[in-house]
């Protein structure tokens, strides 16, 4: 990945992360990561765990930016959840998994995608 493509995405996380606190929502962890992958956001308001998969874009050219969370990274991202309630020991009544689209500065939110 080069240093431009880096920086986009950690702008996007930083941008979305802002919303999430905006309304009422902790960061529990920003880029938690694992021998398995990397989880981009992880957040708490009340008892619900959100873990939050950020696709940033400057264009839609090769379609919107949520598109990219495909069945297989779904799959990957839910394994990555379990891992880190059993490693850091967050519970939560309900989990959540959301995907938040960046696209030229503008953030979208997608609550309980999968």
């Amino acid at each position: 990945m080069t240093v431009a493509r880096q920086k986009l995405g950690a702008h996007g996380e930083r941008l979305a992360a802002r919303r999430y606190e905006a309304d009422g929502y902790e960061v529990v962890a920003r880029n938690w990561r694992c021998g398995d992958g990397e989880l981009d956001l992880v957040l708490r308001r009340n008892d619900v765990l959100v873990f939050a998969e950020v696709k940033t874009r400057t264009s839609d050219r090769f379609g919107h930016p949520a598109e990219a969370v495909t069945v297989t990274k779904q799959r990957r991202i839910r394994g990555l959840a379990q891992r880190f309630c059993a490693e850091t020991g967050n519970r939560a009544r309900v989990l959540r998994f959301d995907v938040v689209s960046v696209l030229r500065g503008q953030v979208e939110r997608y609550e309980g995608c999968f």
